[in-house]
């Protein structure tokens, strides 16, 4: 039960880290609130396909699921990239959540018609 308790104490600690309340966070993973208090409070532990949900979001897996850091991801990241994150970290959690919703908006597929004014076909 202690390893389980772990988990869910570690995954709070990510949820925390992003910013994010445990309604967001149950959203990002395809699951319920409750569900997500039930990971956090250690009786469930989560599957694959909500930790590989929340792997998108930016957690830890690797933390998460052993309590040992993954090597960091931002030192291969461009100057730009930092900057955005960096700017992303100091942001409001309201604008957080905006940015959030903004980015999985941009990253939907466009139909490839152009309008005319950017000297398409």
């Amino acid at each position: 039960m202690s390893e389980m308790l772990d988990v869910g104490n570690r995954l709070r600690d990510e949820r925390k880290r992003l910013g994010l309340n445990q309604e967001e966070f149950a959203l990002a993973g395809g699951v319920t609130r409750r569900a997500q208090t039930t990971y956090e409070s250690g009786r469930r532990v989560p599957d694959a396909r909500y930790l590989s949900a929340v792997a998108r979001l930016g957690v830890d897996v690797q933390y998460v699921l052993t309590g040992a850091r993954a090597v960091a991801v931002e030192s291969n990241l461009s100057p730009d990239e930092r900057a955005l994150l960096d700017n992303y970290r100091h942001s409001h959690r309201e604008d957080q959540a905006a940015l959030r919703r903004m980015g999985l908006a941009m990253s939907k597929p466009t139909p490839s018609k152009r309008n005319g004014t950017t000297g398409g076909e």
